[in-house]
C-alpha cells in the first residue's frame, strides 16, 4: 500500500488533539494533514481510504532498551537483587539457549511490541543476533541491534566478539534499507574491563558506530567500581572517552550532580527503564534533574524478565508517577515531557531522525488507538488520558513507513498462534535443562 488516506480520525500533533482530520500517506511519508480529502492520485487513480472514525492517530512508541530473546523466560525469577538474579537465575538459563529458542523468544517479543504500539526498539543480546535481525526485518518493525559483548574470556575471545559485533552492525545497516541500525554495546563496566572498553571505543570511532552500555544501575555496582578503580563508573567512562561519540546510556540510576553536569552537552542520551529498576530494587533515576540539565531521556522496558511487559504506555505512566513521588513534587515530570520521552526522544536516541512526530514530511510511523472505550472518556481530556489512562491494549493499528503491521488488532506480518505455541515449547525445554543442571551442581 503506497498511497492511502486515513479518514475522519483524531490526531495528536504538537501535544494537541485535532479532531476529524484526514492523514494522507504516500511512499512511506505523511504528505498532508487536512480537513479536505483528494479523491484521486494524479498518477495512479483512486486513493485507498481507511476509516479512522472513533480512533486517535499518534506517533508510534520507541523502546530504547531491551533483550527480546529473554521473552522466553518471562516470570522465571522474581524478587531478587540484580547480581543474584543474573548469576543464579538468568545467566544459567541463557547458557542453555539454542538458536531456535532465541528465535522463539524474539518472535514472541515482536508480537507484544507491535500489538502495544511500539514501532522501533533497541535490542542488545549476545547470541544469534543475525537471526534476530532476520526476524525483525520480516516483522516490518524498525530497530537498533547490537551483538552484546561481555568481556569474559581471553583477549582472543574478546577480539572475536568485537569483530563479530562490528561486522554484524555494518552488514545490517547496508542490507536493511534504513530499517535497521547497528550499535556497539559492551554489557557494562563491571563485565568489561577498561582495556576491552578502550578497544570498543576505538572501533566505534573507526567505523562510525554509536555506543551503548548498562551504566550505574545499582549502588553496589557504583561502590564496587570505586573500590576497584578509585572512581565511579561514569567518571571512568568519561576518562576513557566513551562519551565523545554518540552513546546511549541505559539505567543511570546512581549519578551525581557533577556527573550529570559533565554529560550535559555531550552527544549522549539516557534510556530510562523505571519499571525494571523498580522491580530489581535498583532505585529511581533522577530524570527530572537530567532533563533540566538538557540530557535527553527516552524510555526502555529492559527484558520481560525484569519488567515484565514491553508496553511503553505503561512505562511512560510509571515513569511520570515515580518521578513525582521521588521528588515529592507533582510538577517534577510533566505529561508533555513523558510523551516526548516515549516518542520523539526515543526516535532521536535510536537515530530515526524523521520519526517520533506526526507532521507533514515525517515518516509514516504511527499508531491508532480506539478512543471509544469508557476509560478514555470524556474526550475533551484525551491528551491526559494518553499518559495517565491508556495502555498498549488500546492500540488497534500500527504503521511503519506506511506499511500496516497491525490492522484492527490483527497482526499482518506475524503468525501469532504458531509463535505462541513455539515459545511455550522452547520455554519448557529451557526450564527442564536449567533444573537438571541445578541438580547436578
Amino acid at each position: 500500500m503506497s498511497h492511502f488516506i486515513i479518514t475522519d480520525v483524531h490526531i495528536l500533533k504538537n501535544f494537541q488533539v485535532l479532531p476529524n482530520k484526514n492523514v494522507e500517506v504516500k511512499n512511506g511519508k505523511i504528505i498532508s494533514i487536512s480537513s479536505s480529502m483528494p479523491d484521486k492520485d494524479s498518477t495512479s487513480g483512486f486513493i485507498e481510504k481507511i476509516s479512522g472514525k472513533g480512533k486517535l492517530l499518534m506517533s508510534g512508541m520507541y523502546n530504547t532498551h531491551g533483550h527480546t530473546p529473554m521473552a522466553l523466560i518471562r516470570g522465571c525469577a522474581d524478587d531478587l537483587p540484580l547480581q543474584d538474579w543474573l548469576e543464579h537465575e538468568i545467566w544459567p538459563r541463557e547458557a542453555v539457549f539454542t538458536k531456535q529458542s532465541v528465535r522463539a523468544g524474539t518472535s514472541l517479543a515482536l508480537i507484544e511490541m507491535i500489538k502495544n504500539g511500539t514501532i522501533a526498539f533497541l535490542d542488545m543480546y549476545h547470541l544469534y543476533m543475525n537471526d534476530v535481525y532476520e526476524l525483525v526485518m520480516d516483522s516490518g518493525l524498525k530497530a537498533v541491534l547490537a551483538r552484546g559483548m561481555i568481556g569474559f574470556g581471553t583477549e582472543e575471545e574478546q577480539r572475536g566478539k568485537l569483530k563479530e559485533a562490528v561486522t554484524f552492525a555494518k552488514d545490517w545497516e547496508a542490507e536493511s534499507n534504513g530499517h535497521i541500525k547497528g550499535m556497539l554495546f559492551p554489557h557494562a563496566p563491571y563485565t568489561c574491563k577498561p582495556p576491552f572498553l578502550e578497544k570498543i571505543i576505538e572501533s566505534s570511532r573507526s567505523y562510525r558506530l554509536p555506543l551503548g552500555i548498562h551504566l550505574a544501575e545499582t549502588l553496589k555496582e557504583v561502590n564496587d567500581h570505586k573500590r576497584d578503580y578509585g572512581r565511579s563508573p561514569v567518571d571512568h567512562l568519561h576518562e576513557l572517552g566513551f562519551f565523545e561519540q554518540t552513546a546511549l546510556l541505559t539505567h543511570v540510576v546512581h549519578i551525581s550532580e557533577s556527573e550529570m553536569d559533565m554529560l550535559s552537552g555531550k552527544p549522549v542520551s539516557v534510556s530510562h527503564n523505571p519499571m525494571s529498576n523498580a522491580k530489581l530494587g535498583s532505585g529511581i533515576a533522577p530524570v527530572s534533574r537530567m532533563l533540566k540539565k538538557n540530557i535527553p531521556v527516552s524510555l526502555g522496558t529492559d527484558s520481560t524478565v525484569s519488567n515484565n511487559t514491553l508496553d511503553i504506555f505503561e512505562e511512560m505512566r510509571f515513569a511520570v508517577l515515580l518521578q513525582k513521588a521521588a521528588d515529592q513534587n507533582p510538577a517534577a515530570l510533566s505529561a508533555h515531557s513523558a510523551l516526548q520521552m516515549a516518542t520523539k526522544n526515543g526516535a532521536e536516541a535510536l537515530g530515526f531522525k524523521d520519526s517520533g512526530i506526526v507532521r507533514e514530511g515525517a515518516a509514516a510511523d504511527f499508531i491508532m488507538l480506539d478512543i471509544s472505550s469508557a476509560h478514555l472518556q470524556p474526550l475533551q481530556n484525551l491528551f491526559s488520558h494518553l499518559i495517565y489512562t491508556a495502555s498498549g491494549h488500546d492500540v488497534t493499528d500500527v504503521f511503519v513507513n506506511g506499511r500496516q503491521l497491525l490492522k484492527n488488532r490483527a497482526l499482518q506480518t506475524l503468525d501469532e498462534e504458531k509463535i505462541v505455541f513455539e515459545a511455550n515449547r522452547h520455554s519448557r525445554a529451557i526450564d527442564t535443562l536449567f533444573r537438571e543442571n541445578k541438580k547436578g551442581d
